[in-house]
């Protein structure tokens, strides 16, 4: 790799500001810095626009390498309305002294990737020295929007081009095919209605050969509400009718819960049409069971009430050991409400990199569609508690009643996710796979909240007793 003059504490310092950084609070070095090219197009006054690849190397017990993208914009004169997104100034090898700016905070900069997708041919790629840009054919870019940079706590960077286009800017990136890219062009391609259209993507393909994906341009969803605030929202709706029933709220959320199960089971569907499938054997249930069994012995070491319910998980792994074989395919990974968007044309899934703990092939393997099915309840279960507890805090004598309703919220409409995905009930084998994969997911999500937020700790704990009392 080649190393530009960057000073690697300028760097250290950048990503230490950053929302997306996942490695706050660890001691680490930048060992190595990658020049991955330019971004072509743009005005001929406007900045060069440069894109790194930086290597950090953890110093603590877990240690490791981790790979960051960080796309720079070089100016020659100070910009002041950049002054938010400085990054450092230093004597550039080909430009002389530079002022750098993350780039995605600059309209100007970022207009030159919307450039770069433009002069992309259709079925085809526009290469620029290491840099590949791809389209897919059916969309016409247009070049005179303005780029707006999303604000909150994500793990990559999103940009909206106008009303028609979204760029994700992956930033902890890992040599290989991005799952959320193979998934969304698979998906594209078939036809599907419950995804965002991928329009494009943008790699590197590294001197040693390995290909790097650092963006994808897709749909962009406009109108669009979160499924999680929607969530929230059917639940304070239900809260602030002391005297009905879930059933009886105009903020019903039931209805949506079964179309969103009926939009989980097409797009399971289209991934078994376009990935392939397998049926595995009676060894493949017992690894699972297995993994199952060391994620709780783990746990029992972080989380203590866990020891009280550990006999009861543990039976419910064994019986998925003993079960004949597995269904296999490519699932989403990582879903729960904030990964869905309710158009009005229906419900969106999204965000199909899967796990961000696990490793990329990790991530790209078949997995057991219940999986996702399992995540889907457990955030089921997270929505109506959390606003819950928001209640409470204001009204603690109503804290028994509001603890029956959430539950009453979570029971019709984990139900009628379920019923819609599965086509009416699930079968026994079914039914024991779910079981285990949602006390599996409960399991992580104790240590998740005994790290994080031990008040919360009762919410998968509640969900693990209900699995006991079976």
């Amino acid at each position: 790799m080649s190393t530009p003059p960057i000073d690697p504490q300028v760097l250290v310092d950048y990503l230490g500001k950053t929302r997306w950084f996942g490695g706050k609070g660890r001691p680490f070095e930048v060992s190595d810095v990658e020049r991955v090219g330019d971004v072509p197009g743009g005005a001929e006054d406007g900045p060069r626009v440069v894109l790194h690849l930086v290597e950090l190397t953890y110093h603590d017990e877990e240690g490791g390498t981790e790979l960051y993208q960080v796309p720079l914009a070089f100016y020659v004169e100070a910009q002041s309305r950049l002054d938010h997104a400085f990054v450092g100034w230093w004597e550039d090898a080909e430009d002389g002294w530079v002022h750098a700016y993350d780039a995605l905070h600059d309209r100007e900069a970022m207009a030159h990737w919307l450039i770069s997708f433009a002069a992309a041919e259709p079925v085809g790629s526009h290469r620029h020295e290491s840099l590949d840009f791809r389209r897919l054919p059916g969309w016409t870019v247009d070049t005179s929007v303005h780029s707006t940079l999303f604000s909150g706590e994500q793990s990559n960077s999103s940009v909206a081009y106008g009303e028609d286009a979204l760029m994700k800017v992956f930033r902890k990136v890992t040599p290989g095919v991005n799952p959320d890219i193979e998934i969304h062009e698979k998906l594209t391609v078939a036809g599907s209605t419950h995804v965002p259209a991928l329009y494009g993507w943008l790699e590197h393909l590294r001197p040693d050969g390995e290909i790097v994906q650092l963006a994808m341009l897709q749909q962009f969803l406009r109108t669009a509400t979160d499924g999680w605030d929607l969530a929230l929202t059917s639940v304070r709706d239900l809260f602030a009718e002391a005297d009905l029933h879930a059933n009886e709220v105009g903020g019903d959320f039931a209805g949506e819960s079964s179309r969103l199960g009926d939009a989980l089971r097409e797009v399971h569907e289209s991934l078994a049409e376009q990935f392939p499938t397998e049926r595995r054997g009676a060894d493949a249930a017992r690894e699972l069971a297995a993994a199952m069994n060391r994620r709780l012995d783990a746990a029992l070491a972080v989380v203590p009430e866990l020891a009280n319910h550990a006999d009861a998980l543990r039976a419910a792994y064994d019986r998925v050991a003993r079960l004949p074989g597995l269904d296999v395919q490519r699932i989403h990974g990582d879903l729960h409400l904030g990964q869905t968007l309710r158009t009005s044309t229906g419900w969106k899934i999204v965000d199909f990199e899967g796990e961000p703990a696990k490793p990329l092939a990790e991530r790209r393997l078949p997995d057991s569609p219940w999986r996702d099915v399992a995540g889907m309840l457990r955030s089921f279960e997270y929505a109506p508690h959390v606003v819950e507890r928001t209640h409470t805090e204001h009204e603690p004598h109503e804290a028994s009643q509001l603890a029956y309703r959430a539950e009453e919220w979570a029971h019709r409409n984990r139900n009628h996710f379920l019923v819609a995905y599965a086509g009416g009930e699930p079968t026994e084998e079914q039914r024991l796979l779910l079981d285990a994969y949602v006390a599996d997911k409960a399991v992580y999500e104790t240590v998740y909240e005994t790290r994080n937020r031990p008040s919360w700790v009762s919410i998968p704990l509640a969900a693990i007793t209900r699995i006991g009392a079976r």
